[in-house]
């Protein structure tokens, strides 16, 4: 019997190591894929899409924010893998009638290394788990030897149009900003509550009038026409569409992001 404690508090008793896993979130999907779970992951959401071959090997059961409790069910797992963003409270209640909900929250980067700690833990897989934080901490290093030349910019990072919408304070989107040296114009505004609010585009000049406007690919598929009509409402930015993935995904996905950010930080030059 062994009683762990996840990241919203909640503690959780196993008599064994949980072997049938359901997860909610893709990049915990793809996290538990890179620790050497993949048979023991079950289902699955239409979301999570790395790695690519899972979407044909796996059951999915829904979206991030909806799923079939029946198909959930029908799997008969031992845990299902969550998210305080990503998933509801609603969802998260529901399930825990079926079986224990793993509930994770990542907003910094030490957040990060204590959820790859607690799955390593959770799941028997100490050695994997220390491999993948050792990696995450080679490339965090490299990557700090490329940004402390550059200069602090000032940044909009758009998730959504109509309505507009950006990435604000108390969000991993807003950590990885800070790591590159981006000053978000959005980080605890007094105007725009919320770690996704709804802004009112005619008036970023004078509440913060970025230099960078970041398009995320995910979740809206931003065109050039949205770059053009961001532009306008500033003095001098430069719309420079980004890998989503790249900025929102924790886990072992880190080692991919700093790489692709030192990339970046060459091609806003």
């Amino acid at each position: 019997m062994s009683t762990f404690t996840d990241q919203l508090g909640n503690t959780h008793t196993f008599k064994t190591t949980p072997k049938r896993i359901v997860s909610l979130v893709p990049s915990l999907t793809e996290l538990l894929y890179d620790l050497g779970l993949e048979e023991n992951i079950v289902g699955i959401t239409k979301f999570c899409v790395n790695p690519f071959h899972f979407k044909s090997t796996k059951k999915i059961v829904g979206g991030t924010k909806k799923v079939h409790v029946d198909k959930i069910r029908s799997l008969q797992p031992d845990i299902i893998i969550a998210n305080k963003e990503e998933n509801t409270l609603e969802m998260v209640k529901e399930l825990s009638e079926i079986s224990p909900v793993w509930v994770t929250n990542v907003i910094t980067l030490e957040d990060n290394r204590k959820l790859i700690e607690d799955f390593g833990q959770l799941f028997n897989k100490r050695t994997e788990a220390q491999k993948w934080l050792d990696k995450i901490d080679f490339a965090y290093t490299d990557f700090q030897h490329v940004i402390k030349q550059e200069t602090t910019r000032k940044v909009a990072y758009f998730i959504w149009a109509n309505p507009y919408m950006v990435a604000g304070g108390d969000t991993f989107i807003n950590e990885l900003l800070k790591l590159n040296r981006f000053e978000n114009i959005y980080d605890h505004n007094p105007k725009y509550e919320g770690r996704y609010p709804e802004v009112v585009i005619q008036k970023m000049r004078i509440q913060g009038d970025p230099d960078l406007i970041l398009l995320s690919s995910e979740p809206f598929p931003f065109t050039d026409e949205h770059a053009f009509e961001l532009g306008r409402h500033t003095h001098h930015a430069k719309t420079v569409f980004v890998d989503g993935e790249m900025f929102s995904w924790y886990g072992s996905r880190l080692v991919k992001a700093f790489a692709y950010f030192k990339k970046l930080q060459q091609a806003i030059k």
